[in-house]
């Protein structure tokens, strides 16, 4: 038998000849970089003779270098094969999956996407640090918002919603919450994830694996024999896990999930799109929390931070955070229920980066302050 050993090494062209890289060493140089920098993400994305590696770094989008294009199909192909990814498939989307430790930074998630461009694949990681310890006190810039949310969390029982778009933070809320259920109130917390972000030893996590069989439904038929306390439903994506959010939360468990909506009032009208009704809604729903996350003002700057400085910086961004619960929760039920054209107003989102800009938290940015009159006083 005959056992070839292949090195599959990479050359970068610098003056009087080449410097010889070899590919699983270049690979690990960009994730650390990437990881140094706190990054969230690395794309590699084609072009017509090179492909450029870019970094994003707190919602913006940073060039870190340009390599020719068959340097980066190698680059692409080494990530899809620690993926356990098909390297041999170029024409269809693929995901895969990757865990790394690393000495300083500890376990690190990297999460894998490949899609097919004009000119060859483009691939996305998503870096997901396991040991990053987010406290839960310091994620917002005004703490009153944060204990309204903690108020919330000590009820027994209903479904706690949180709102937002893609990285809005709702992840790192989410977690910092159950992390303090469990460890505050000695609560025995279950989720169920497709996938999970972020593996936490005090939790029992569930990953949802559709084609083996492992559904939300299952998933949560089988955990109701664990004796929960706090359930955690990863996404309500359709239908099916917006109902059964509901029947959670009708037994007796206190339910927290996550929902792709621009506010909380949005969020109410997408569970009426999923089918969900008035009464189910006024027994089971606690609050919604709607997020997002603000630009610290930099000292050192003026204006937008400058990408050296933002490196240099701990602290970089912040979570402000918009709450509807309580009697103003049933009062918007009541109106949008009632057809009511107008609502009666609730700090909201613009209200609180108006309140950062003003006291300095934030760099000041244009934007409309006129209120859509579904919000104007009655």
């Amino acid at each position: 038998m005959l056992i070839y050993n292949v090195e599959l090494v990479i050359y970068f062209p610098k003056e009087g000849g080449f410097i010889e890289i070899n590919v699983e060493t270049k690979s690990e140089k960009l994730v650390l970089q990437a990881i140094s920098m706190r990054a969230t993400d690395l794309h590699v994305i084609p072009k017509r003779r090179s492909a450029t590696i870019q970094a994003r770094i707190d919602q913006r989008l940073f060039t870190l270098e340009e390599v020719p294009l068959n340097q980066s199909e190698r680059l692409i192909s080494h990530f899809k094969y620690l993926a356990g990814m098909d390297i041999g498939e170029r024409r269809k989307p693929q995901n895969g999956s990757i865990h790394h430790y690393l000495p300083v930074n500890g376990n690190i998630h990297l999460r894998l996407s490949t899609l097919p461009s004009a000119y060859n694949e483009a691939l996305a990681i998503r870096i997901l640090p396991q040991n990053d310890a987010n406290i839960y006190s310091n994620l917002s810039i005004f703490p009153n918002t944060l204990r309204n949310i903690y108020t919330l969390l000590t009820q027994p029982q209903g479904l706690i919603l949180f709102a937002g778009p893609t990285g809005s933070g709702k992840t790192t809320l989410l977690y910092s919450l159950l992390k303090e259920s469990q460890h505050q109130m000695k609560r025995q917390v279950i989720t169920l994830e497709d996938p999970i972000e972020k593996r936490m030893e005090s939790l029992l996590q569930i990953e949802i694996n559709e084609p083996a069989g492992v559904t939300y439904l299952d998933g949560f038929k089988s955990i109701l024999r664990h004796d929960p306390d706090v359930i955690m439903i990863g996404e309500i994506r359709d239908e099916a896990t917006a109902h059964l959010a509901i029947r959670a939360s009708l037994t007796g468990h206190l339910v927290l999930s996550t929902l792709h909506a621009k506010d909380t009032i949005g969020c109410l009208y997408r569970l009426l799109e999923f089918g969900l009704k008035f009464e189910d809604l006024k027994q089971t729903l606690l609050g919604i929390v709607s997020q997002r996350l603000c630009d610290i003002t930099c000292q050192y700057c003026s204006g937008e931070c400058s990408f050296y400085c933002m490196l240099r910086r701990k602290n970089r961004r912040m979570g402000i955070y918009e709450t509807l619960y309580g009697d103003m929760l049933e009062e918007t039920m009541a109106a949008i229920e009632n057809k009511k054209d107008q609502l009666k107003h609730f700090p909201q989102l613009q209200d609180y980066q108006i309140r950062a800009m003003a006291m300095g938290f934030t760099p000041m940015q244009p934007f409309s302050i006129k209120k859509v009159s579904r919000y104007e006083k009655v």
